[in-house]
Order: C-alpha cells, then sequence, then structure tokens
C-alpha cells in the first residue's frame, strides 16, 4: 500500500507538493549531499561578510527576518537552492543566505566562559590563553576529540564539545 492509495482525495500533483515539503521540513541525513554543490548537507561555513540578510526564502523578493553582524561567525548549511543557503546559528536562528556572504574558511565559538587553550590535546597541558564565551576563533586542525584554534595570535588545543563550528565526528586537517 503507497501513501497515495491511502489519500485518495488529493490530486496527484499537490501530493507531490505535500511529499516534498515534508520532504523539506525533516532534517538532513548524514550521507545527504546538496543538490547544487554536491557537498555534504548539513555542513559548516562561515560569514565572509561582515554583514548579511538573512532571508524567509530563496531570493531576494522574500522577505529579510534578521541581520547577521559578524564577519567570521561559524554557520551550519542545512539546505541549497540556486545560488541561496539555508544556515543557522549555534542558537538555532536561521534563514537563507546568499552564497556569496559564506565563506569555506573554518571558524567556531566558544561555548563556555574562560575556555582554555592548551598547548597540547591534553587537559593537564599547559594553558596558552582563556577565552571568553562567544568568542570566535580560527580552526586550523581537528582531532576525534580535540581542535586546534587560533585567535589573536594565540594557538591552542580546546576539547571539541567546548566549541560550536565543528560536528563531534568530523576531523579536519
Amino acid at each position: 500500500m503507497s501513501l497515495k492509495s491511502t489519500f485518495p482525495g488529493i490530486a496527484p500533483g499537490l501530493f507531490a507538493c505535500v511529499i516534498a515539503g515534508l520532504a523539506a521540513a525533516l532534517p538532513a541525513r548524514a550521507d545527504e549531499r546538496g543538490p547544487v554543490t554536491n557537498l555534504p548537507l548539513p555542513r559548516f561555513v562561515s560569514m565572509k561578510a561582515a554583514e548579511a540578510n538573512v532571508r524567509r526564502g530563496p531570493s531576494l523578493t522574500h522577505r529579510i527576518d534578521w541581520v547577521f553582524k559578524h564577519e567570521d561567525t561559524p554557520l551550519e548549511i542545512t539546505a541549497e537552492h540556486g545560488h541561496w543557503r539555508r544556515v543557522r546559528d549555534r542558537d538555532g536562528a536561521g534563514g537563507w543566505v546568499h552564497y556569496s556572504l559564506l565563506s569555506g574558511v573554518r571558524t567556531a565559538i566558544a561555548e563556555q566562559d574562560m575556555l582554555e587553550l592548551h598547548a597540547q590535546p591534553d587537559p593537564n597541558a599547559i594553558v596558552i590563553a582563556r577565552l571568553e564565551i562567544g568568542v570566535i576563533a580560527r580552526i586550523e586542525t581537528c582531532t576525534p576529540g580535540w581542535c586546534r584554534l587560533e585567535v589573536a595570535g594565540y594557538e591552542g588545543w580546546t576539547p571539541k564539545e567546548t566549541i560550536w563550528g565543528v560536528a563531534a565526528d568530523e576531523i579536519l586537517e
């Protein structure tokens, strides 16, 4: 029995639209690829521009819901449509942004106050610097449990779960 036969009164075109709408509302699968770039979805990027309008839909005719106002802010791409990317920030706020405002440079946000950057990926290693909550740093590399960050001339390692901008299972070289 198909879903279509379960709803015999719905016209075929309307049925297809309903199914497509449901699929768009579901979270992306780990092995999903973007239809435009063929890159993995979801994936992390950063803001290239100092300001980016976040729209309700993927075109200039859609209403601007808010504006991202910080260069290098990490964002997660969850969908693609033409030159538009649906993104979300660490708080889950998001919408559609033009791809030209995004960069593949990887950044992360400190998720705890006085986040320690260590000389080595070891909690007992010397502390190089401490970051306030919300500080944005460039990701240099990530192992299964740690990421090496660079911010304001300081470089050091922090546990992956203390930052937002990299997936838990992601390894960056």
